[in-house]
């Protein structure tokens, strides 16, 4: 199943539960498992340097059959899409075959490559593309502790060495060993946030895991020829750097989430609302646009045409900043906005202000948000 079929699949299954999508913000720790596809490994040289077949060399590539990956990570996320985060990984793969080897024949065997190591990556989250899915992207890199883990490989065919002839299963060859190499990983995903359990999300993701340079490890190999004669020696393999595709299902915890607000019982009316006008503010303002002032005009105007007893001056904000400093933020928006009132002809003795912070959302947010239309004065006429 390709990626993007596990996606759509992951993505329709986790809907029911989702909730809205919003910026990570703070620590994180996230996981996933899956299968890993490994291409083609260049064995450069398979060098025998002593015994019977000394000085003879080959070259091929080593098939991979399909493998398991996984990983853990912790992260920061910046509230503003950027994240970056440490993992740790593992994937083995199993070697199915050879293929392109001449000099000894056909080659058949196998073996398995384990790979695991620290990396760190960083990545941007696509904020507000979508309500419940929030795709992202990243790159890292790190190192790999690189395991050969008994690499064989026999003759299938016969093979010819001067006038001695080594007939098929004659030849055998092994190679061992662990090196450490640099990594590099590209990354393609999507986190779906799961409703009841703020922080949670649940994740489908592409990796690309590449390592660079060569690497070689110590041979072995054993020869019975046709005439019966038997023999050992030494060598040494060369194998080149390695390629990996792994689709990752997991999860992802972002500590610290408070759930959404419960909504507010609505006050009960002192008397019946007349009218309200809103005046929206830049962002960090407390000044009026021109078209604030032609608002606030238009309800002064208003205001004579009614029979009131109170007009309420509400001053709120967006939930960019602190709290404590929304706070004052939204009183002085109020007072701007009073003020210009009484300028208007309002008698100052009519008008309430108060300010309500990052409260009382008009459009709800995560913390951190720049919304345009929570940064805001509502004038009530009762």
């Amino acid at each position: 199943m390709g990626f993007r079929n596990a996606l759509v699949a992951a993505t329709i299954l986790a809907l029911p539960l989702a909730a809205n999508a919003q910026p990570v913000n703070g620590l994180y720790i996230g996981g996933g498992v899956g299968p890993d596809f490994q291409l083609k490994e260049q064995v450069k040289n398979l060098q025998l340097n002593s015994g019977t077949l000394g000085s003879l060399s080959t070259s091929g590539n080593m098939d991979f059959s399909t493998g398991f990956a996984g990983l853990m990570n912790l992260g920061w996320g910046f509230g503003n899409g950027l994240r970056a985060e440490i993992e740790g990984n593992y994937r083995n793969t199993h070697g199915s075959g050879f293929t392109g080897f001449t000099r000894f024949g056909a080659l058949s065997g196998g073996g398995d490559e384990e790979k695991y190591g620290p990396m760190v990556n960083a990545l941007y989250d696509f904020v507000g593309l979508t309500p419940y899915v929030q795709p992202y992207i990243g790159a890292g890199v790190g190192v790999q502790f690189v395991n050969d883990n008994n690499f064989h490989g026999y003759n299938n065919t016969a093979f010819a060495v001067g006038a001695t002839t080594v007939p098929p299963g004659g030849f055998t060859a092994t190679a061992s060993g662990t090196k450490t190499v640099f990594a590099y990983q590209a990354i393609v995903g999507a986190a779906v946030p799961i409703a009841g359990i703020p922080g949670l999300a649940v994740t489908a993701e592409y990796r690309f895991l590449g390592t660079a340079g060569d690497r070689s490890e110590g041979a072995h190999y054993s020869v019975t020829t046709a005439g019966g004669r038997t023999g050992t020696g030494t060598g040494s393999a060369q194998f080149g750097p390695t390629y990996d595709n792994a689709v990752l299902f997991g999860i992802r915890y972002n500590f610290g989430v408070a759930p959404p607000p419960a909504p507010a019982a609505a006050p009960i009316p002192a008397s019946p609302i007349s009218r309200s006008y809103l005046v929206f503010f830049d962002w960090d303002k407390a000044d009026l646009t021109d078209r604030a002032r032609q608002i606030v005009a238009e309800a002064a105007a208003n205001s004579t045409k009614v029979q009131y007893t109170q007009l309420e001056v509400n001053g709120y904000t967006d939930t960019s900043g602190t709290a404590k400093y929304n706070q004052g933020l939204s009183v002085r928006r109020a007072q701007a906005v009073a003020a210009e009132l009484v300028k208007d002809g309002v008698p100052k003795s009519a008008i309430t202000i108060q300010g309500f912070g990052e409260t009382h959302l008009l459009v709800a947010t995560g913390q951190g948000v720049r919304e345009p239309q929570n940064r805001r004065v509502e004038i009530i006429i009762k």
